[in-house]
């Protein structure tokens, strides 16, 4: 056993699951019985109160906003101050890019990583036993034989801060805990193969790196690209305005010590950090996620003062799912990683140890691990009653989901602004647009969402390990 799978049995709930409270059960199994005891309303009652599972929805909902809107509101003020990196204090980073079966990607990804205003000590292409012609393009990219299995290559000759390693197929978080003994950076940047860091991306990574040292692990701004299809440039839209609000509240909840989630798309950890906890969680469909609970969790025992951080002037395109099957693959993925980890690490739901992370974070965690059936059964009821001619219940429900409509679109024009003035990017968020989508997601893509959400529950009580593979098409 290496010095990571020491650490990982060591400090992985998973492997070694701490004792958990009366208040974390409470909690969790409180949602449950919450939602139940709203639904049987819709059976006992003909006003408004038969749709409390609706109500407490749009309250729930409600109440983040106000949250968001209230942590986030520094980001007005925004100071755009343009910092230089300080290149005697200069860190090293190195970048790991896994890939498994991505071959019409492969380039344009690598390109971006060589087009970078300040290179990378290191680019490691890690491919997880690829079994379509990744082989072939790296070769004539790389000018590289093809390396033997479970060997890095020489660097190339043509990009001498890229290797190749090629690897037996055993998912993304192995393929990352096998590459990380080859890479000695300071810094470990996790690329997707689908991911176009922008040019300043290393620069900039540094630069905040440098002038926050508390951070052990951060993400970028994420710009979603869908295949130029009809289906794919409407899910492009609204993932677009989505993506914008998620990392708002991302920054709300940086700002709060609380934020979990790092987009392994494009992350950035201090190395000593990542293998002090063991590297990635194989067994965890999102271990991206995952590795972030477990690196708090080791600050507060250790009594570090680690931080997690979201970097508004890093930003990369990333391909997203661009079918409504590939989009709900994606979504089910997500939410079931998502309730994976929440079960691993319950512990710290309610719990003051780990401050405000356990005491506001973690439960507001637990409420979202039923909130997409909470949306789904709002939306069956209003259908029911819509089919039954309850009208005056129906019109009673559009009137709260409309007055919803016109509150989500003052906060989706509100998260517009604050983006543009936090990241400077402009051309992928008009105002027009989010508020037109602010008033078709709750009859659309929110129900897909929920969907795809609630597939999750299925995913992850029937304990599959699958994640459903995206189609890649040359753009």
């Amino acid at each position: 056993m290496n010095q990571l799978d020491i650490a990982f049995h060591r400090y992985s709930p998973r492997v070694l699951p701490r004792p958990t409270s009366l208040v974390s059960y409470f909690l969790t199994f409180g949602v449950t019985v919450l939602w139940l005891g709203l639904l049987s309303r819709a059976f006992a009652f003909h006003s408004l109160l038969a749709w409390s599972a609706g109500i407490v929805y749009v309250g729930y909902d409600t109440f983040l906003i106000v949250f968001i809107t209230l942590t986030s509101f520094p980001l007005f003020f925004k100071n755009k101050k343009v910092t230089e990196l300080n290149s005697t204090q200069n860190v090293s980073l190195g970048i790991i890019v896994p890939a498994f079966n991505e071959a019409p990607v492969l380039v344009r990804t690598l390109k971006s990583l060589i087009n970078q205003s300040i290179p990378a000590q290191k680019i490691i292409l890690a491919d997880d036993g690829s079994s379509d012609h990744s082989s072939r393009v790296l070769k004539a990219f790389l000018q590289l034989e093809i390396p033997q299995l479970g060997q890095i290559s020489a660097p190339s000759p043509l990009f001498p801060n890229i290797y190749w390693l090629r690897l037996p197929h055993a998912g993304k978080a192995n393929t990352l805990n096998q590459t990380l003994p080859h890479l000695y950076t300071d810094l470990i940047m996790t690329v997707d193969a689908d991911t176009r860091l922008d040019t300043e991306a290393i620069k900039e990574t540094k630069i905040y790196f440098q002038h926050h040292a508390k951070v052990v692990a951060a993400t970028g701004i994420l710009t979603p690209q869908c295949y130029p299809s009809k289906k794919g440039k409407v899910l492009e839209f609204f993932q677009r305005y989505e993506y914008i609000r998620n990392f708002i509240s991302r920054y709300s909840w940086m700002r709060v010590d609380s934020l979990l989630l790092i987009s392994g798309a494009l992350a950035v950890f201090k190395r000593e950090a990542l293998v002090s906890v063991g590297g990635f969680d194989p067994e965890c469909l999102v271990e991206d996620y995952e590795v972030i609970h477990r690196l708090h969790r080791y600050s507060i025992e250790h009594q570090l003062p680690w931080q997690t951080a979201v970097m508004g002037r890093v930003h990369a395109l990333t391909s997203s799912p661009s079918s409504l099957r590939s989009f709900l693959k994606q979504r089910r993925r997500w939410f079931a990683g998502f309730l994976q980890t929440q079960h691993w690490n319950r512990d710290m739901i309610g719990n003051p140890k780990f401050k405000l992370l356990g005491l506001i974070m973690m439960p507001i965690k637990t409420f979202d691990t039923h909130q997409p059936v909470y949306g789904l059964s709002a939306f069956a009821l209003l259908v029911w009653y819509l089919l039954s001619h309850q009208l005056t219940l129906v019109v009673g429900i559009l009137s709260i989901m409309l007055t919803k409509a016109l509150f989500d679109s003052i906060y989706h024009l509100w998260s517009v602004l604050l983006y543009r003035r936090w990241t400077g990017l402009r051309h992928t968020s008009a105002f027009a647009f989010a508020l037109m989508s602010s008033f078709l997601e709750p009859f659309s893509f929110q129900l897909l969402r929920h969907l795809g959400s609630s597939l999750g529950w299925v995913h992850f009580m029937t304990g599959q390990r699958q994640w459903g593979k995206e189609l890649r098409r040359q753009s």
